[in-house]
């Protein structure tokens, strides 16, 4: 995808969308509601996903949606737009600006673009394969990490874990200097911006995701799952983002130990 492509700019006004869509909510009634899942839902979250994907409608009829609220559109073109309009609704509800929208271009299932946005703080992260991912325009850069006792971990709450997991994640946690909880996709802007060191999750949805991986390498670090492999459609939703790819295998290590 060219610097130049129409696409950039297009999940900028997305982005845009979605924040004027859910501002107005924010610390204000909101419409809660519980999901089939019992996940929150609420009237930003629905009002964000649906002014993008009228957009993504006009500009890209071809193109599939994958929406975290009104779920797929298909499409003709091999390309999907992934779309988690609160990333984080929780935090949301709670009057905390740790949230984030998440939006993703995936061509034949390979995300490409990815857009992390805190629309109450304003600051947004882009992040282009095989171009340098931006913070609010400006180049953001992860930091390295020489000794993973030494590494800031993030995950948003241990209950995502099975049990199995939950052991695995426990070992890391020893692993390393200090472990914070909460946050969703605003951690991972925090890794790309050098501000923390790794995240590791379980049992994310491809919405969780899909913007995940350019915007963490563009800056300079490594996203994949439990195994290594890079995130795609079919990925399970263990999700490892490190700052410091020199760091993922041992990473990968300290959560092989499922069980024992």
């Amino acid at each position: 995808m060219r610097s130049s492509s129409p696409e950039i700019a297009f999940a900028g006004q997305l982005a845009d969308a979605a924040g004027a869509a859910i501002r107005p909510y924010f610390r204000n009634a909101h419409g809660l509601e519980a999901k089939d899942d019992a996940s929150p839902v609420t009237l930003a979250d629905r009002a964000a996903e649906a002014a993008m994907r009228a957009l993504i409608e006009r500009a890209y009829p071809d193109d599939a949606i994958i929406g975290e609220e009104y779920g797929v559109k298909e499409g003709r073109s091999g390309r999907a737009w992934v779309l988690d309009p609160i990333d984080g609704t929780r935090a949301f509800i709670s009057g905390r600006p740790i949230f984030g929208t998440l939006i993703a271009l995936m061509v034949e299932g390979w995300p490409m673009l990815g857009v992390i946005d805190q629309p109450i703080l304003k600051e947004r992260w882009l992040g282009v394969m095989g171009q340098p991912t931006l913070f609010n325009g400006a180049p953001a850069a992860t930091r390295r990490c020489p000794d993973l006792a030494k590494a800031l971990l993030g995950t948003t709450s241990p209950a995502a874990f099975d049990d199995s997991q939950l052991h695995a994640f426990e070992h890391l946690d020893g692993a390393v200097m200090s472990t914070v909880l909460g946050g969703d996709c605003y951690n991972y802007g925090c890794v790309a911006s050098g501000w923390m060191d790794i995240v590791v999750e379980a049992n994310l949805k491809i919405h969780d995701f899909a913007a995940l991986a350019p915007v963490i390498e563009g800056a300079g670090g490594r996203v994949c799952d439990w195994a290594g492999d890079p995130l795609t459609a079919d990925s399970v939703g263990e999700v490892i983002a490190s700052g410091d790819s020199a760091r993922v295998e041992e990473i990968i290590e300290a959560l092989a130990c499922r069980g024992h």
